[in-house]
C-alpha cells in the first residue's frame, strides 16, 4: 500500500502545479528536496531544499510556458515514475516545442525528496534556439 500511497502523492505534485497552486506544492515536498535536470537547460542544474524549489521553478516559468500531459505515474524500483509530454513555447522566440519526458520521483514519509527531471534535451535545446527539433 505504500507504493500506492507514493503514486497519490506524485499525482497531487502533479494537480498542483496545473493549477499553479504553491502553497500546496510546498507541502508536498520536503525541505529538503533535491531536484535535478540537465545543465545544459537554462533552468536546469541542481538545487536543494524550498528555495532551491522555487529557484528552479523560477527559471523554467522565465524560459518557457508549457503544460506536462502525463500519461502514466506507476511505483518502480523504489521510486515513482512520471511518463508523458511537456507541451508549449518558449518565451524568447514563441518557439513550439512537444517534447516526451520522464520524471523519476523519491517519496519518503508523505513528501517528495527527490525529483530528476528528464526530457528530450537536444529537442528542447532546439526550441529555445528558435528552431524545431
Amino acid at each position: 500500500m505504500a507504493e500506492q500511497d507514493d503514486v497519490q502523492v506524485v499525482e497531487q505534485i502533479y494537480a498542483a502545479m496545473a493549477e499553479g497552486d504553491v502553497g500546496t506544492l510546498l507541502g508536498l515536498v520536503s525541505p529538503d528536496i533535491v531536484i535535478t535536470q540537465d545543465e545544459r537547460l537554462p533552468w536546469g542544474g541542481r538545487f536543494e531544499g524550498h528555495h532551491g524549489f522555487a529557484t528552479f521553478g523560477a527559471a523554467l516559468a522565465g524560459a518557457i510556458t508549457s503544460q506536462v500531459e502525463t500519461f502514466a505515474i506507476y511505483a518502480a524500483d523504489g521510486e515513482v515514475l512520471q511518463m508523458g509530454r511537456t507541451r508549449g513555447t518558449t518565451n524568447d522566440t514563441g518557439t513550439a516545442f512537444d517534447i516526451p519526458e520522464v520524471h523519476r520521483w523519491t517519496i519518503r514519509d508523505g513528501l517528495a525528496v527527490r525529483a530528476h527531471f528528464a526530457i528530450d534535451t537536444p529537442a528542447m535545446l532546439a526550441a529555445l534556439a528558435g528552431g524545431s527539433d
